[in-house]
């Protein structure tokens, strides 16, 4: 399973952790009147009166990671540029205490949505892909459409094929208490191997790491170890919300043991995870790494635009 592998290889040996800004002013009399969400903060761009778009970043990830598709996307569409507090910089707040983390994050997602009186497109790489999920599983009225940027309904698969949320417990544990617990050169040197990794793109490698770097160890390692032990695949056959599904393959790329993954290994790894989602597109998009908005720009804009534009529901509640 090829990006569940990439993934395992670039992770066991590090930590995983990213970047952050600042909240933009309300610029519509619902967003004045509503309460400002606690555990992320909200750059919004783009046209007001048209479509919402929400636009999640990964793990510990900042918002940079959609300057490009933002630029393209905000003469047609409203955006919504969130950024988790305790990922890259940003204090964490609230997410210090929160626990569980993820479900804490939905439900600020819920209260952001429904009281701006939005029904967003909602758009979310790796771990703001699983809250996307998360989100339509619980509150379906929430999401218009989903687009997921290679991520799995299941990371623990990392391990292995027949692994359980309860059997990768112990690994994921591991994983966190290390990156608690990780000195400072440490930190640093795993950073960078990480993100030789998880681009191609020389800049994107850069702040990756210093983003990685500039994470709380607390909340990116809390949320860590949930994602990897978050099992929706038995909720996939409950959502019912139009779902695009883009996810990378590089050839280049070569595991510990010295194999290379195989365009037939990630169709499969995605085709299995997915399939008892209904009305699911799945895209791969070759010769880019798991920052695939930063590798193939170009080939991820033209799948999310055409994806957008036959949207065809309705956008406000």
């Amino acid at each position: 399973m090829f990006i569940l592998r990439a993934a395992l290889a670039l992770t066991v040996t590090a930590l995983p952790l990213v970047y952050g800004t600042v909240r933009a002013e309300p610029s519509t009399p619902a967003a004045a009147q509503a309460p400002a969400p606690i555990r992320f903060t909200v750059v919004d761009q783009g046209t007001v009166g048209k479509p919402d778009v929400i636009l999640l970043p990964g793990l510990t990830s900042g918002r940079w990671v959609w300057e490009a598709q933002a630029a393209k996307l905000a003469p047609d569409y409203r955006l919504h540029l969130l950024q988790v507090n305790g990922f890259a910089g940003q204090p964490a707040g609230a997410n210090a205490t929160a626990d569980p983390l993820l479900p804490a994050l939905v439900e600020d997602l819920h209260a952001y949505i429904v009281t701006r009186r939005m029904r967003p497109i909602i758009v979310g790489h790796s771990l703001g892909g699983l809250l996307g999920l998360m989100l339509a599983a619980k509150y379906p009225q929430d999401v218009a459409r989903l687009v997921i940027v290679d991520a799995s309904p299941f990371w623990g698969l990392m391990f292995g094929p027949t692994v359980t949320a309860d059997s990768v417990r112990p690994m994921a544990q591991s994983m966190r208490d290390g990156t608690f617990s990780a000195s400072p050169a440490r930190r640093e040197a795993s950073e960078r191997s990480i993100a030789q990794g998880l681009a191609l793109d020389p800049q994107a490698r850069r702040r990756i790491m210093e983003d990685g770097l500039a994470s709380d160890a607390q909340v990116g390692g809390r949320a860590m170890y949930e994602d990897l032990t978050t099992d929706l695949r038995p909720a996939l056959a409950s959502i019912k919300t139009p779902t695009l599904v883009i996810y990378a393959y590089d050839p280049t790329l070569v595991f510990p043991d010295g194999t290379r993954p195989t365009a037939e290994a990630a169709d499969a790894a995605y085709q299995s995870s997915y399939r008892t989602l209904p009305n699911v597109k799945l895209v791969r998009i070759d010769n880019a790494r798991h920052f695939i908005m930063s590798d193939q720009p170009e080939r991820l804009d033209e799948q999310l635009r055409r994806f957008l534009e036959t949207t065809g529901v309705p956008h406000r509640r």
